[in-house]
């Protein structure tokens, strides 16, 4: 089955902030133990959680299950790959809804400003992913028609020039078999 899915969500950082103060266990609840060690680094703690929040809702939505069917709080996390962009972490009911659903990735794209943490996902099978085309095929492809197209500037060319000397001397070119002689009436 092809299945891909888009999941959006926003959360007040603000809002977080304040969650944060009153019940300091929600972030134990919530995230997980490398989730809460990024956040509470951050200088912007509060929007880190925000968007890790958000990235949750945006990836089961993506899945198109919300928290639903069995998914716990820490069924989906965000972690880092090597060069420090976001990824989605599924486990548990999310990572079984997901293999039967055919996701294969699930990409995650998070962003903050001083008000709001967006979190943007995308499920994708398979059968959806993009593929990239067969870069030896466009290459051969663009290289042939370079050939035509400097083939056809070369013969335009010869053609400009034969025009030119016809006018200038007078005298008739005669092709012997692709190499040019001017009959000079002899």
């Amino acid at each position: 089955m092809t299945e891909a899915g888009i999941g959006v969500d926003i959360v007040e950082i603000a809002r977080m902030e304040c969650i944060l103060e009153r019940t300091p266990s929600f972030a134990v609840k919530m995230f997980t133990e490398e989730e809460r060690r990024y956040c509470d680094r951050s200088t912007r703690r509060a929007a880190h959680y925000a968007a890790r929040f958000a990235a949750r809702e945006a990836v089961l939505k993506a899945l198109g299950t919300g928290f639903s069917q069995g998914i716990g709080r820490k069924d989906v996390s965000v972690a880092r790959d090597d060069r420090g962009r976001p990824i989605a972490v599924l486990k548990g009911k999310a990572l079984e809804i997901a293999h039967e659903r055919g996701i294969v990735e699930v990409a995650l794209s998070l962003s903050l400003t001083s008000e709001l943490a967006v979190a943007n996902a995308m499920a994708i099978s398979e059968g959806s992913r993009p593929h990239q085309k067969d870069r030896r095929e466009d290459e051969r492809a663009q290289m042939a028609r370079s050939f035509r197209d400097a083939r056809s500037i070369l013969d335009e060319l010869e053609r400009v020039q034969d025009n030119a000397l016809t006018s200038v001397s007078g005298e008739t070119l005669i092709d012997h078999g692709g190499s040019d002689e001017t009959d000079s009436g002899l």
